[in-house]
């Protein structure tokens, strides 16, 4: 699905942190060269049939024509997003070894794990360019000191491995979002089109998480979006509606998924 991110035209691009809210997301492209930058949690990637681990340090480009989908991410998942303008990238990708940012699709593999100290300077540069995006010439300045700077980085990055998705892999985790993760093992397997066993085994191979505990962690950000600030339900009835069968259940998985209680949730994102 293309996707029209409505940027000003008196800017080159946008910067802004993401953090993960709960909500769904839909596989889609843009006409903009975007980047990631993993700074907390890890999630997984489909870009076409291509999955991508991420976790933090890791640097991800998603180019013009390549439809993604950000398929799991963890409670506590944090990332920088940034998108760039064809023009910007036209005027600053000028010699051998960054004119493949120009690239619609270009072939290979584009997600590494950067240094710390790379990811500490990006973060720091990311955070200043946030923090002054209604300054717009300081702001298209830095857009291409940072794009340079974050392929300078990845240049001299290691890759992470990535997996072609069984297609049954990816209908099973869909159904698991999608049918509040209360499908039997069997009945995922059967229309998934695998047995239960093959489908257990690719499923762990391929995402990192066995069946049971991504079903567990859809619930944990089901129950995030659903408890909000606490106003409109207490936990009990939230993490019913979520997919939990008992609040004792609720408690046992919220606290291995995120590691502090419900009660220490609370009183973190006090109501307001």
């Amino acid at each position: 699905m293309r996707t029209h991110l409505n940027l000003p035209p008196e800017v080159d691009g946008s910067i802004w942190h993401y953090r993960n809210l709960g909500l769904a997301h839909k596989r889609h492209h843009h006409a903009e060269l975007e980047l990631n930058l993993v700074t907390r949690g890890s999630g997984t990637y489909l870009l076409g049939n291509r999955r991508y681990s991420i976790r933090r340090g890791d640097l991800l480009w998603l180019f013009p024509a390549q439809e993604h989908l950000l398929f799991e991410q963890t409670p506590d998942f944090e990332m920088w997003i940034g998108v760039f303008k064809r023009r910007m990238v036209r005027r600053i990708a000028n010699d051998a070894k960054t004119r493949i940012l120009l690239q619609k699709e270009p072939a290979g593999e584009f997600c590494r794990r950067l240094a710390e100290h790379d990811l500490d300077r990006l973060e720091d540069l990311f955070t200043e360019l946030c923090n002054a995006s209604e300054q717009t010439n300081f702001l298209n300045a830095g857009l291409s000191y940072g794009l340079l700077s974050s392929w300078l980085s990845f240049e001299r990055a290691r890759d992470v491995p990535v997996r072609d998705v069984h297609p049954a892999v990816e209908r099973a985790a869909h159904l698991i979002r999608d049918t509040l993760g209360n499908l039997t093992l069997d009945d995922l397997a059967h229309q998934a089109g695998l047995s239960a066993t093959r489908l257990s085994r690719l499923f762990k191979e391929q995402t990192g998480f066995t069946i049971v505990d991504f079903r567990n962690r859809q619930r944990v950000e089901r129950f995030l979006q659903i408890y909000g600030t606490g106003q409109r339900q207490n936990m009990l009835e939230a993490a019913l509606e979520a997919g939990f069968g008992s609040y004792p259940q609720f408690h046992r998985v919220f606290k291995h998924v995120m590691g502090y209680s419900p009660m220490q949730y609370r009183q973190i994102r006090p109501p307001r």
